[in-house]
């Protein structure tokens, strides 16, 4: 079973930064869209980011709009997510998937917490 590895969470001041990463060692992320999804309390997983497998095309969910930006590096198989000017409401678990259908099943996501 293909498993998908994501890193970088933590516990940041609303305004601050993290960068978010996602890897497996099984996948192979050169093939699909990838994307980044989270999961705030109580709320819907929802789409935030995602990029083309040749890396021209980026869509971003309005509410993370200038704020977040997607990479990856297809060479290393691995999707990134900066995320700047953080706000309380960003909290939630960050998930990365193909997208915007999901092939792989879900990885354990990193906790991001935004709060003073």
């Amino acid at each position: 079973q293909v498993r998908l590895v994501e890193s970088g969470g933590g516990l940041v001041q609303p305004g601050g930064s993290l960068r978010l990463s996602c890897t497996s060692s099984q996948a192979h992320f050169d093939v699909w869209t990838m994307g980044w999804y989270r999961q705030a309390p109580g709320k819907e997983r929802e789409e935030v980011a995602r990029m083309t497998s040749n890396l021209r095309t980026t869509v971003y969910a309005d509410s993370v709009k200038g704020r977040f930006t997607i990479t990856r590096d297809n060479a290393k198989n691995t999707v990134s997510l900066q995320l700047d000017n953080l706000k309380p409401e960003d909290t939630a678990v960050y998930y990365c998937n193909s997208a915007p259908t999901q092939y792989y099943s879900w990885g354990p996501g990193t906790q991001v917490t935004v709060s003073s």
